[in-house]
């Protein structure tokens, strides 16, 4: 069987690429006229994910030769082995199906495609239908669903970062976070009033504000205290391996938003996501016809003047805009104060009440990531002596440093 599927493939890979599929589909049923045959390209499908997952064995088949691909993701310091073409048995449950895997241009787009071999016909949609299943879940304690590519994919380092986040830890303006958590915590509870008076069940909240002082942390917090579905968006453009342009995947991923309400469904740097030519299809499924009831949108942007005033002036597309402004001076006391509490008392690293004051007053253009960056910062050079009363001197010697840095930031921003 694997010769022939060999010869199959090969065949195939001389086509022109809109003959490829039927010429696979037709060499399949007629060789294997006993098997049962489905064929397909959803991206819900994910049998590698359900293999990792280990609800199923993939084993590859060594007569015919496997092409994998694999990328490097700096963010969690690990690579991603994928498969590109290959051809699998499958041992699930006490089934054994053959899978085979195979991409290839079409139209200057990169087509995914798989084709099942199982027993009978039921045997294949119940496995095609469970992995979809599994891959369409979330478990709201262990998993984010994140859109990027064309597809969506579980998330389980993403969900682990944001276990350790919490309000606790955050220090915003005034009332700020208090207002967030109220407003968040009414909507979800009040359904019933909402419909009773005849108002959609949804929010749109837009986080503004340079960049670094708390929107993303508040996002995580978020999801970490209410406990709801989330759906994290970071591009609405597809990879090589899906067609849908930026339009679909649009619908698309509002489609999913709707499946899980309620949910919280995350925008972040929505100014890079919307354009001229996604923005009326954005904006459709915003507020068009289609309910969006007990979805909450968190979007975010470090740059406002760059988004369509149709989506931040016109009323009821972002009901409450907040903004994360630089911290003020007690601010910046607070959050000293929060790294330094995190210090044992004894500890040679902390800070007297006089020099967090002082450092309070010399970061008067620091945000928050800028403090963290001085915490940070400091410690690698205190480290090199260790003693006592130093920390202070180490941070105060980086503070004209990181000025430096800041500026030079903002000067090359603006040349650009």
């Amino acid at each position: 069987m694997e010769d022939q599927l060999q010869q199959i493939i090969n065949e195939a890979l001389s086509l022109p690429p809109n003959a490829i599929s039927y010429h696979i589909s037709q060499k399949l049923a007629s060789k294997y006229p006993e098997k049962a045959l489905l064929e397909g390209s959803d991206s819900t499908f994910a049998p590698e994910a359900f293999s990792n997952a280990k609800l199923c064995t993939l084993l590859q088949k060594r007569d015919c030769y496997n092409q994998n691909k694999t990328a490097w993701s700096g963010q969690y310091n690990r690579l991603y082995p994928y498969i590109i073409n290959g051809m699998f048995e499958v041992r699930w449950q006490e089934n054994q199906l053959v899978l085979l895997l195979m991409n290839w241009k079409e139209n200057s787009c990169s087509v995914r495609y798989y084709w099942i071999l199982a027993d009978s016909k039921e045997v294949a949609e119940e496995f095609y239908t469970t992995v979809c299943k599994w891959n369409s879940q979330i478990e709201i304690n262990n998993e984010i669903f994140v859109f990027e590519g064309g597809y969506w994919s579980k998330n389980r380092e993403l969900s682990k970062s944001i276990k350790t986040v919490s309000f606790d830890n955050l220090i915003l303006k005034g009332e700020l976070k208090q207002d967030i958590q109220n407003n968040l915590n009414q909507f979800f509870a009040s359904r019933e009033k909402y419909e009773n008076f005849g108002v959609p069940w949804r929010r749109n909240y837009l986080f503004v504000g340079p960049p670094g002082n708390g929107k993303t942390h508040t996002i995580k917090a978020i999801i970490n205290q209410l406990q709801k579905p989330a759906l994290y968006v970071r591009s609405f453009e597809s990879s090589e391996f899906y067609r849908r342009n930026s339009e679909e995947n649009i619908r698309y991923v509002f489609q999913q938003a709707r499946e899980y309400a309620p949910c919280i469904l995350v925008l972040e740097d929505l100014d890079t996501l919307i354009n001229r030519t996604n923005r009326s299809f954005f904006l459709n499924e915003l507020d068009g016809f289609a309910s969006n009831q007990g979805i909450v949108i968190l979007a975010t942007t470090n740059y406002p003047h760059k988004i369509d005033q149709a989506l931040t002036k016109r009323p009821g597309r972002f009901d409450r805009k907040y903004n994360f402004e630089l911290p003020t001076s007690s601010e910046r006391v607070a959050y000293i104060k929060l790294w330094n509490d995190n210090k044992l008392e004894n500890s040679p690293m902390r800070l007297s009440n006089a020099a967090i004051a002082r450092l309070a007053e010399l970061t008067d253009s620091f945000s928050f990531a800028y403090l963290k960056e001085l915490f940070v910062s400091s410690m690698m050079q205190w480290m090199e002596t260790m003693a006592a009363g130093t920390m202070e001197k180490q941070m105060i010697s980086q503070v004209p440093l990181l000025k430096e840095q800041m500026n030079s930031s903002a000067k090359a921003k603006n040349e650009n």
